[in-house]
């Protein structure tokens, strides 16, 4: 293997740090009591596992399934096929992971353009659609006879509309302002620092301050479908509350359980690839001593390109 590019933080497992992470992941043949089934990286296929997992476990549910797409996941690949055949493979494993959700649980589904039609048609069926939001991907080479992809969707449900948890003083935006307007001369809706002018906003369902991992940042992994600890993190503290248990049944990477680990929540994820589940393991570690979350700090989400971003 080539030697790294000094700034090269991308995460790798070294042969003698394999045992070690082995302990941290169990298989489908050692899964624990219902009543022990909390922070949990488990290396299978989830239709082996999901019917083992105990139903309204997980407060929230944060699904990356595999888009409609062919994509290869370190040896596997995932097929892209049409349609209804797309909504065919989801059927057979949605409705199973809602049972996992409590009674006034929370889930989010990502997706992207091409198939998120078909995670809202399956989604309904099973929860309240509260909403979509939308968030800039901007990673990828420009298109030549279309428009460049750089978004992407996360299907917003609840099992009851009347009765769910969200705390949206958890995940303010902090936002430069540009133009300050003053009222008798005093600012007006923002403050002052020396890093500059800001305002604290509510969030909306366009977010265009996530930065996709690069190999410069300490969370990045070959995985090729990895979402940011940044996009995760406002999920759950949007949807969950410290001590709460976060279900990831396409773990990949393990970034949800990751960041669920970090703000002090437990976790549970499957992924059927022993080698991420390895760096999963290896991330989980890591997080003991680096809590910190790309973008998120004092308690606010900052700007893209801002000093904390």
């Amino acid at each position: 293997m080539p030697a790294k590019a000094p700034n090269n933080r991308t995460l790798t497992v070294a042969p003698d740090e394999v045992a070690a992470l082995k302990e941290r992941i169990v298989s489908s043949n050692s899964l624990p009591d219902a009543a022990e089934f909390r922070n949990l990286l488990i290396n299978a296929d989830l239709m082996q596992v999901i019917d083992n997992i105990p139903d309204g476990v997980a407060d929230l549910i944060i699904i990356d399934p595999p888009y409609n797409l062919t994509k290869n996941f370190n040896g596997t690949t995932f097929t892209a096929r049409s349609q209804s055949e797309y909504e065919a493979y989801l059927h057979t494993w949605f409705s199973k992971v809602c049972g996992k959700l409590k009674p006034h649980g929370s889930l989010y589904l990502c997706g992207d353009w091409k198939c998120t039609s078909a995670l809202q048609t399956v989604m309904q069926e099973e929860l309240t659609v509260l909403n979509r939001i939308t968030w800039q991907r901007e990673k990828g080479r420009g298109a030549q006879r279309n428009w460049k992809n750089s978004m992407e969707d996360i299907w917003f449900g609840v099992k009851d509309p009347d009765n769910y948890f969200f705390n949206v003083d958890a995940v303010k935006v902090r936002r430069k302002v540009l133009a300050p307007y003053k009222d008798n001369g005093k600012p007006k809706d923002w403050e002052a620092t020396e890093q500059g002018n800001f305002r604290t906003t509510c969030p909306s369902n366009f977010w265009d301050d996530i930065s996709v991992p690069f190999w410069s940042m300490p969370e990045n992994t070959d995985h090729p479908t990895q979402k940011p600890e940044k996009l995760y993190a406002k999920l759950i503290l949007a949807s969950s509350k410290p001590g709460d248990v976060i279900f990831d049944p396409f773990m990949g990477s393990g970034t949800a359980c990751v960041v669920a680990k970090k703000l002090d929540r437990r976790y549970i994820g499957v992924e059927i690839n022993q080698e991420y589940c390895l760096w999963a393991a290896k991330r989980i570690l890591m997080a003991d001593s680096n809590p910190t979350i790309q973008g998120y700090a004092d308690g606010v989400f900052w700007e893209r390109n801002s000093e904390k971003r």
